[in-house]
């Protein structure tokens, strides 16, 4: 909606010309009285002149001769014996008035009587009661009044957390949002009902309307709020709220020990075979019945690359089942697992698995067992122990047994009813349903539409999909689920918290960019202070960093705990000859914005088990940018670590061949000569370089130019053979001398 200037003047009372020389200097676009200004500042400007320019009662006349004062009622229309009084009588009984009142509010000890309501007559005609004027004394008297209200702490205290939304700090001070807008204007401030404003102005215009603004920033303690009596909140940990919940187990072990096949069993459904290489690559959280009873596993990968993710996997377990290969044993990955579960305070299960296998030694991993301080029980220890076969399913209920029992004794129990938290395993971006999640609940019960902030991510709860793909409506403790509706891709290992409502759970999530941002600029500063003061040695270490080579990268993965681990592998490549620097990252197919970016920044794209957007590859050939992909990540960092030697210039090698002795100097057309010679060692080649040397000095050196066996070319002569040789623009061969032969080699460069 909008309103045009010249129906706006109208309704203010002023000039078409005075309103769009006002409009202008607030900063409005306006050519003439046909421009229109939006409904709200239209609002504001016609509020704003309201109370400039009150409606104000007829000015009373002159006292006229009292003959006219007779005739008013006639000619008002009166009724008859209406008593009419002059303007002199009236300014006497309104000076009496007020003369009255003054002492009244003077004197504290006789309370002032309130005057009887003033009754506008109805009759047409009627002669309106003129507006009363305060005396000096009287206005005196109400500006010392209000003063003393105010020094008792008449005033309002507000409370705000940046960032401070028009909006909302517009039902702080109890005006609407289009008033707040005007004020702002009139300050200079041009802002919109979502827009923020800096808190200096909070802080003036919560002032002006009686109010005491007070800032709260995250991290600042709670500011004491006036006590109010309340009903105590009922304490979510209350044992008598809690009630028992499913035990949630990860599988952990070393590579190609059978974890993937073995939750392949529990869950009856093949996924080995989706993973590339044979590896399990993400974090998949999936629920098993047994007994009546659910059981929650993670998959947590095996490779070394995913030590963050198995990390994160046990924070969020109760039971660690350490998957050991029967005819393996302990590998360095088994032992870095164990820790791990220790560090958790997991309670440990050992599968020894593959039991079937050729050169199984059940008994050789129990060994390992007990001198790594877990010993089974049947050696005495207070470890459990199972032996499975994961591929025939061989003591699989054993196992599922022994994990209820050990939830039993674990006395395992959440209340459904809090506060509902949890943590996110795994988060990628699918085709079709933007940002997506899958979270363990810890507390509380998840429901569909509510609100959940996790990091700089939120989310309003689309819709929550379990395990098997079945939509579902609710989620209690211990259950997996995959969410959809999330502004972003939140970071895996990240709790998350339900809020009031989506609204809340934004500023919560904007709140912790915000200091994120703040964070990192300080560090910037920090850096640039600590740079100021560097020494030579230091001034010396730039330059030479300066020469390095170096191999920029903007890296893409399918799921966050896969980039996560795919930058913490880059990071781990070292090399004193190529700097290797992570430029971006991010989830999701490549894109052509990435290839822009690449280009810009002169670096390569990595994208691991993506694909490329429509257009990618043409365009990442035209800007000439390297793409590297694999769906197997040691693969991957393999092909990066190439790409960084590529960098580097090959290594020249001298190899010697061989050598020949001048046994006579034959003279060629233009005084050209040959040195008819003798291979006492190895072979002279073609292709090669000779050096002439005479006595034990060097004469010349230079390429092999020509090289005979009596009057045919030959690439090579070996030794016992005579040749004429010839070393490009040499003639000074004398009999006696050495030919000392070699080749220049080029080796491929490492990285160290």
């Amino acid at each position: 909606m909008s309103v045009r200037i010249h129906q706006l003047s109208k309704q203010i009372g002023i000039e078409n010309k005075e309103l769009i020389e006002l409009l202008r200097s607030r900063g409005f676009e306006v050519k003439s009285s046909s421009s229109t200004i939006d409904n709200i500042s239209a609002e504001s400007l016609v509020e704003e002149f309201a109370k400039k320019n009150p409606v104000e009662a007829p000015k009373e006349k002159e006292a006229e001769p009292i003959e006219a004062v007779k005739e008013a009622p006639k000619k008002t229309g009166l009724p008859e014996g209406a008593i009419i009084k002059s303007t002199e009588e009236l300014n006497k009984e309104k000076a009496k008035k007020e003369s009255a009142q003054t002492s009244a509010r003077v004197s504290p000890a006789s309370p002032p009587k309130m005057p009887p309501p003033i009754k506008r007559p109805n009759t047409p005609g009627a002669i309106p009661v003129p507006p009363k004027v305060k005396s000096a004394e009287v206005k005196q008297a109400e500006e010392g009044a209000s003063s003393d209200g105010a020094s008792e702490g008449s005033e309002k205290i507000i409370h705000a957390k940046p960032p401070i939304v028009v909006r909302d700090f517009a039902l702080q001070l109890e005006l609407k949002p289009f008033k707040l807008i005007s004020e702002l204007m009139e300050l200079g401030i041009f802002a919109s009902m979502n827009q923020t404003i800096e808190e200096s102005v909070a802080l003036e215009l919560a002032k002006r309307h009686g109010f005491q603004l007070e800032i709260h920033h995250r991290g600042e303690a709670a500011v004491e709020q006036p006590k109010q009596v309340e009903k105590p909140k009922e304490d979510e940990n209350d044992p008598k709220l809690l009630e028992a919940r499913a035990p949630v187990c990860c599988i952990l072990g070393h590579v190609d020990h059978g974890k993937t096949t073995l939750l392949d069993t529990l869950r009856k459904t093949n996924i080995v075979g989706a993973e590339a290489g044979g590896i399990t690559q993400h974090i998949g959280a999936y629920q098993v019945r047994f007994n009546d009873h659910d059981i929650t596993f993670i998959d947590t990968p095996g490779h070394a690359a995913f030590s963050k993710m198995r990390s994160r996997g046990t924070n969020v377990t109760d039971i660690a089942i350490l998957v050991i290969a029967a005819d393996d044993g302990f590998k360095p990955q088994t032992e870095e697992a164990l820790k791990l579960a220790k560090a958790a305070n997991n309670s440990i299960i050992v599968a020894i698995n593959k039991i079937d296998a050729k050169g199984a030694n059940v008994d050789k991993v129990k060994q390992e067992m007990q001198e790594k301080g877990i010993a089974p029980e049947d050696w005495g220890g207070e470890t459990v122990t199972v032996e499975v076969s994961a591929l025939n399913g061989t003591n699989i209920d054993e196992l599922l047994e022994m994990i209820l029992l050990q939830a039993e004794i674990l006395e395992l129990k959440a209340n459904p009813k809090a506060n509902t938290a949890g943590t996110v395993i795994e988060a990628q971006i699918e085709q079709g349903r933007g940002a997506v999640a899958t979270v363990i609940v810890e507390k509380g019960t998840l429901k569909r539409g509510d609100a959940l902030v996790s990091g700089e991510s939120y989310c309003r709860v689309k819709s929550m999909v379990d395990a098997q793909g079945n939509v579902i409506n609710s989620a209690g403790p211990s259950t997996a689920v995959k969410i959809l509706g999330w502004s972003e891709v939140p970071r895996s290992g990240d709790r998350f918290n339900k809020e009031k409502n989506e609204k809340a759970a934004k500023r919560t999530a904007d709140e912790s960019k915000t200091e994120r941002k703040l964070s990192n600029s300080k560090q910037v500063l920090q850096d640039k202070a600590g740079n100021a003061g560097s020494s030579v040695e230091d001034l010396f270490a730039a330059i030479e960093n300066q020469k390095k080579k170096n191999l920029r990268l903007i890296v893409k993965s399918d799921v966050h705990g896969s980039l996560e681990a795919l930058v913490s592998g880059l990071e781990d490549i070292r090399s004193d000859k190529v700097d290797l620097e992570v430029i971006g990252q991010g989830v999701g197919n490549i894109t052509k914005s990435d290839v822009t970016l690449a280009s810009a920044g002169d670096a390569t794209i990595v994208g691991f088990n993506v694909k490329l957007d429509n257009g990618v590859q043409s365009l990442a050939k035209h800007e000439d940018v390297s793409l590297i992909q694999n769906a197997i990540i040691y693969e991957l960092l393999d092909q990066v670590e190439e790409a960084m030697v590529d960098l580097l210039e090959a290594e020249v090698v001298e190899k010697k061949s061989g050598a020949a002795e001048v046994r006579q100097v034959f003279g060629i057309s233009k005084g050209r000569a040959v040195a008819g010679s003798m291979v006492t060692e190895g072979t002279i080649y073609r292709s090669g370089k000779a050096r002439l040397m005479r006595k034990g000095k060097l004469v010349f050196e230079g390429a092999i130019e020509t090289l005979r066996r009596f009057k045919d070319d030959v690439k090579e002569v070996r030794a016992g053979y005579e040749c004429g040789i010839n070393i490009k623009g040499c003639n000074e061969y004398e009999e006696g001398d050495i030919l000392e032969c070699y080749q220049i080699e080029k080796k491929k460069p490492s990285l160290r």
